[in-house]
């Protein structure tokens, strides 16, 4: 499901804006994290997004979708959700994500 959302313009729901400490594991929420509303992943909650290349806490952020992490020890796709027009390497996404995705075996997927 995840991947026909790859170069599609979505709007993610930020719930866990940078700078937040997400109290279930006290994680320091380095960039904005959210979800697309209305979708079903496969674990059962609406697909989770990080939203990057973006430096301030946000609410709600239009952007494209240009890759996915896909966790293969874990049913959870994160899209990577950037302004449009701009670009990102997977060394980028790996560093930006690093301090949530350090902890799954994950693979990133572009078209």
């Amino acid at each position: 499901m995840a991947k026909s959302f790859l170069n599609k313009i979505v709007d993610v729901s930020i719930d866990k804006p940078m700078g937040c400490i997400y109290s279930k594991f006290k994680t320091l929420f380095e960039v904005n994290y959210g979800f697309i509303p209305n979708t079903l992943a496969p674990d059962g909650k609406e697909l989770d997004a990080y939203v990057l290349k973006v430096d301030k806490p946000l609410k709600r952020f239009t952007g494209r979708v240009a890759a996915i992490i896909h966790r293969t020890d874990d049913d959870d796709d994160k899209l990577i959700v950037i302004p449009d027009g701009e670009s990102i390497t997977d060394d980028e996404i790996e560093k930006l994500v690093e301090f949530q995705e350090k902890w799954f075996k994950h693979q990133i997927f572009r078209i």
